[in-house]
């Protein structure tokens, strides 16, 4: 018997087994590993970040506005549409009409998704004309939505002595009329009817928002206002004004009378009867499209891009809510939204405007 070649098959068999063990092993060690990846790590991964999470809504302005209203209306639906379902705390800023709240979302704020801001359309206007209180870029905010396209109204207590467009063409004393700011429908309005129609005004600016504007309205400190067609017909006192004639509405700026205001002619109309220069009526074009912004929601830059999706995403699905719809039907408030996307496009499409309009809103913007 050859006992040399049955050590060198032991031997063999030996390694043969050994590497058998190895890979067995190495085997059981790569199916562990895989296990981990397939149920530890996904399980990670799908906890929400907005779970346990509290998001601040900004209002830029008092409480007790359209703005004011309107965000927190739409605060209480989205955390039914944002996975995790974060807490939405509404947190009012105002001040500067509006320029104190878009600032600290902008500049302040963490841009980690937690804080939006609800702020007047027509903020953008500072910016254009370079006001060195701006801390904003209106293009490079993310923005979430808006629930609302609008148009403005000017109306005076009915018995001012002011009856028509023709006596505020030609009075001697210029009406008194409230203002938030420069951003506002308060101030530009006014000052639009002067380069369109020649109509003159004093604008009492300062006032924290428009319950405060109401407020002077009441006790003959100022005598009209213009603001948003939405919150005429949205919401108190405006409803019971109107019921009541207690205020007239002198100009709206639609492309076509609201039917509930068929006796008040439109700027458009107004800027034909008295042949309003070419140059007024580009303006007029101009400053109008901030009305039709509504009221927009943002976020501050540099929020990561997937974040900004779910709560764009939330914000158009708390919009198309049943119940959200059947509130703001009580309240008359027409829900024509604007998704992000579109606001972002728009956002950067009006911050590139022509020096000669620019100068002309310097002065349309200008402080008293």
């Amino acid at each position: 018997m050859n006992f040399g070649f049955l050590i060198l098959d032991f031997r063999l068999s030996e390694r043969r087994f050994v590497s058998d063990r190895l890979a067995a092993l190495c085997g059981l060690l790569l199916s562990f590993l895989v296990l981990e990846l397939t149920i530890i790590k996904p399980a990670s991964a799908q906890t929400p970040f907005y779970k346990g999470k509290t998001i601040t809504m900004v209002v830029a302005s008092t409480t007790g506005g359209g703005y004011d209203l309107w965000a927190r209306l739409a605060a209480r639906y989205m955390v039914k549409y944002i996975p995790g379902n974060p807490t939405i705390v509404t947190q009012n800023m105002p001040g500067a009409g509006n320029m104190i709240g878009a600032n600290y979302v902008y500049g302040v704020a963490k841009a980690d998704g937690l804080t939006m801001v609800a702020v007047n359309p027509a903020l953008y206007f500072d910016q254009l004309v370079g006001r060195s209180e701006v801390k904003f870029d209106w293009a490079k905010f993310n923005w979430i939505g808006s629930p609302e396209k609008n148009d403005i109204v000017h109306y005076i207590r009915a018995d001012a002595p002011w009856k028509s467009i023709e006596d505020l063409r030609n009075a001697k004393e210029p009406q008194k009329c409230g203002s938030t700011g420069t951003g506002s429908t308060g101030h530009y309005i006014p000052r639009l009817l002067e380069e369109t129609l020649g109509i003159k005004t004093q604008i009492v600016s300062g006032y924290p928002g428009a319950p405060d504007i109401e407020l002077a309205i009441e006790r003959g400190e100022v005598f009209c206002w213009s603001p948003l067609l939405a919150t005429y017909f949205g919401r108190e006192p405006y409803r019971r004004w109107h019921k009541s004639g207690y205020v007239r509405v002198m100009v709206q700026t639609g492309a076509k009378r609201d039917p509930r205001l068929k006796d008040s002619p439109t700027l458009t109309e107004l800027m034909q009867q008295y042949k309003s220069p070419e140059p007024a009526r580009r303006l007029a074009k101009v400053i109008l499209t901030a009305a039709t912004l509504g009221r927009p929601i943002g976020a501050a830059p540099g929020v990561p891009a997937d974040r900004v999706k779910i709560l764009r995403d939330a914000y158009a699905k708390a919009l198309a809510d049943p119940e959200l719809l059947a509130e703001a039907a009580k309240q008359n408030w027409e829900v024509d939204a604007t998704k992000g996307e579109e606001l972002q496009a728009l956002a950067k499409e009006v911050m590139t405007q022509p020096k000669e309009v620019i100068e002309r809103m310097k002065w349309v913007l200008g402080r008293e």
